[in-house]
């Protein structure tokens, strides 16, 4: 059986980096599809794609969350049923 992983609360620092990062890397994106030298299908279609990537990795993201804390809820709860088991178990009760 494998035990529950402990999670560590995210920081406020890491927090704030992860946001500010993800901020200006889209804005900097944008920026570059703007500028670029094409016409406006083009870039129709690359802020398109920029919007699909992003949404997905979203996405992605709330799926794995959601598939970690269903695997710690499983272990918590085979856990406290092994826990029950053996509380109910009288090792001093003779016979048997």
């Amino acid at each position: 059986m494998s035990t529950p992983s402990i999670q560590r609360p995210t920081t406020t620092a890491f927090f704030v980096q992860a946001a500010v990062s993800f901020g200006l890397s889209l804005v900097a994106l944008v920026i570059g599809i703007a500028k670029l030298p094409v016409g406006a299908w083009e870039r129709g279609f690359l802020a398109l794609g920029l919007v699909f990537v992003v949404s997905s990795a979203f996405t992605l993201a709330k799926c794995i969350r959601d598939r970690q804390e269903v695997v710690e809820v499983t272990n918590r709860v085979d856990k406290a049923r092994i826990d029950k088991l053996l509380i109910e178990q009288d090792v001093f009760k003779p016979g048997v």
